[in-house]
């Protein structure tokens, strides 16, 4: 990063490194560690696995005084990576600026998940305009579809490719981008298992998805989550909407599905991915959803609203 950039101690810095092989990749994201760790900042690496053992690799000796993680397991959700690991790596470390790579998007997402990574992106603009941090985001230019690349020069104020460091002349209001990825879900299989949701349906909720979950093959910690994260979404439609709501359950070759539709409507972009202060209470259910379950999609409207999760088989 040029130094104009990488000593800016004010606000957020959110560039996208373009690079097309292995060695762009460490040119690009060793020396922005070592940077960081010369200005004594806390710095965070979360990406795949491969990319996290490169970085090791060239880092050496100065790897243990970084805080690493696999983003394919971290973030296998797009909607946790928010609260669960940016913001979570911030807040304990309240008093300084904090460096971080993140890469949520790599060669190996599906076109499924791909919405709630692109908002995701979009989104931490919205939840660090306030937080010193510098947030890089690598993007594999040979591998990931030029759409997707065409997206990260809208969702990230900053782009670097090699030594060239430059403002995104395609950088867009990040709530309205995110708003673009509010993508409507198909309707689920003629297979799937319906339920009416109201409040005497709960425990039916629960057993229905319990015994739907074992039978795909999940773990029992997998089963008791989501178990408890359809319990979550099924208590907020009877707490929330006059109506109710139907919940579809289905499996297909790789995943179990739980989908929710209601009469309710999510105004608020960032619901789920910034866990609420302490003191205010409720608030809480969509972001222990997305901490629970592998995928979160998100379709909302006012008067209809249709929240669908992922459970990997």
């Amino acid at each position: 990063m040029s130094n104009s950039v990488a000593t800016r101690t004010d606000g957020l810095v959110h560039p996208a490194l373009f690079y097309g092989d292995e060695e762009e990749y460490l040119a690009g994201t060793v020396p922005f560690v070592q940077a960081g760790l010369e200005a004594d900042e806390p710095v965070l690496v979360a990406v795949p696995k491969d990319n996290l053992d490169r970085i090791r690799a060239a880092l050496g000796s100065d790897a243990a005084r970084v805080q690493l993680h696999d983003m394919s397991v971290a973030g296998r959700n797009p909607g946790r990576i928010l609260p669960g690991v940016l913001l979570a790596f911030a807040t304990a470390h309240p008093d300084k600026r904090v460096r971080i790579i993140g890469e949520p998007i790599w060669a190996g997402r599906t076109a499924t998940e791909y919405p709630a990574c692109a908002q995701h992106e979009a989104l931490i603009n919205a939840a660090f305009a306030s937080r010193p941090a510098t947030i890089l985001c690598p993007y594999d230019t040979g591998r990931l579809d030029q759409s997707w690349l065409d997206d990260a020069r809208r969702t990230h104020p900053i782009l670097q490719m090699g030594t060239v460091v430059r403002q995104s002349p395609h950088y867009a209001d990040p709530i309205v981008v995110a708003a673009g990825f509010n993508l409507p879900l198909q309707d689920p299989p003629a297979h799937a298992t319906t339920i009416a949701i109201d409040l005497v349906a709960l425990a039916t909720i629960r057993r229905v998805v319990t015994a739907e979950a074992v039978a795909a093959g999940l773990s029992p910690e997998r089963v008791s989550d989501l178990t408890l994260a359809v319990n979550e979404l099924a208590t907020n439609t009877v707490k929330h909407t006059a109506a109710g709501g139907t919940l579809a359950v289905w499996t297909d070759p790789t995943r179990l599905i739980c989908q929710f539709r209601d009469t309710g409507h999510i105004t608020n972009p960032l619901a789920g991915r910034i866990p609420p202060p302490p003191q205010q209470p409720g608030s809480r259910g969509l972001v222990l959803v997305n901490q629970l379950c592998d995928l979160v999609r998100v379709h909302t409207l006012p008067g209809a609203t249709t929240i669908r999760v992922h459970m990997h088989r």
